[in-house]
Order: C-alpha cells, then sequence, then structure tokens
C-alpha cells in the first residue's frame, strides 16, 4: 500500500506491506541528459545495472553494520540495449535530513560531530558515495545518523577521494544555504563535523 511519496530527482514512494515499511525509488537522470532521456540507461546485463550494483552495495554495507537502509528488491525492465529500474529499500523510522534540520534550527556540536564520525566510518570501509551532500545525510530523533542514496557509489581502496567526498558536502551545505536558506550553518559547524571525521 502507498502511504506518501518524496520529492526530487528521483521519484520515491513510501510503502506499507505486512506491517513492513519501505521506499520504492524510480532511477531518474539528472543534469542535461536527464531533460531528454528521463529514467533509460545504456546496458547490456541486469547483474550489472545500476539499480543491482546499488542493492549489492547496499547489502555488503548492511552486513558490515554501517547506517544504511537494509535493501528489500531491485527490478531492471529490459528493451534491448537500454534499462529502467527501480530499488525497493527499508525505510529507517522518525528521520529528517540534514538539509531539512539545518532549515529549522543550529544543531548542537556534538550532533556534527557524530555526523563526521558517520562519514568517517564509510570511509574507513573503503565506501565511496558518489553524491554525498546534505539531502543524503539523515538523522534520527536520537541523533544516530544513516546515510543513503548509493546509486553510483562503490568500494574502492582510501585515497584522495575521501577529502573531494567531503569537499563536496561542504560545497552542499554552502549551496543550499545561498538558494534555499538561509539556514543554520556557520563554519565553526563544518570545524565540528571534522573535528568528528578525524577523531
Amino acid at each position: 500500500m502507498v502511504i506518501g511519496s518524496a520529492q526530487g530527482r528521483g521519484e520515491a514512494w513510501f510503502l506499507r506491506c505486512d506491517g513492513r515499511d519501505w521506499v520504492l525509488r524510480h532511477f531518474r537522470r539528472g543534469g542535461l541528459i536527464g531533460r531528454f532521456v528521463h529514467d533509460w540507461y545504456f546496458g547490456l546485463s541486469a547483474e550489472a545495472s545500476r539499480a543491482f550494483r546499488e542493492w549489492r552495495l547496499l547489502a555488503e554495507l548492511h552486513r558490515e553494520g554501517l547506517p544504511v537502509p537494509r535493501p528489500v528488491a531491485s527490478c531492471v525492465e529490459k528493451h534491448l540495449f537500454f534499462y529502467r529500474a527501480d530499488i525497493i529499500i527499508e525505510r529507517i523510522p522518525d528521520v529528517r535530513s540534514l538539509a531539512q534540520m539545518l532549515k529549522d534550527q543550529p544543531l548542537p556540536e556534538r550532533q556534527w560531530q557524530k555526523v563526521g564520525q558517520c562519514i568517517r566510518s564509510f570511509h574507513e570501509a573503503e565506501c565511496w558515495h558518489a553524491d554525498l551532500n546534505a539531502h543524503n545525510i539523515l538523522i534520527d530523533t536520537d541523533g544516530d545518523v544513516y546515510v543513503i542514496d548509493f546509486d553510483r557509489g562503490r568500494l574502492r581502496p582510501r585515497g584522495g577521494w575521501a577529502e573531494k567526498n567531503l569537499d563536496r558536502l561542504h560545497r552542499s551545505l554552502k549551496k543550499i544555504d545561498s538558494t534555499a536558506g538561509p539556514i543554520h550553518f556557520k563554519p565553526s559547524d563544518w570545524q565540528e563535523l571534522l573535528s568528528g571525521y578525524r577523531s
């Protein structure tokens, strides 16, 4: 049963099935190409599709105890050399994105440190997130931090990408503040996040 939806580049629906809450996300292109080709991707194998790759990565991260939603299912619709895809994941209860929270109130120093520690745990597991931004970091009512949307993410040896990952998040926070803000974000908040990351 569909109980809600979320707006964004990818369509997402909230589902309830046998007392469990899930999120169904449709893979949709962004950027310039997304204006012309909304949800078709080139691919010869379902196993190599973005949906299956994300499902496998989430399964591995969840098995390792990292704070990600448990993957439930993925689906690929093939047409010759192209495909469309969906993924279903468990819905994490009582969470809001970092971006949403900062629109309403500043976060305490300890919470910023926990965000940094969470990101560090993924980097130590050699997990690269292709689009680490303030919308893909979730915080629950206990202050626990989760990361979502691992489309195009992968496991890779540690390297300079870790700092670039942090830079991407920093840019997203400043962009939200300048274009959709203002939000409760100041330079000292970023330093607290880095303090948690490096502790």
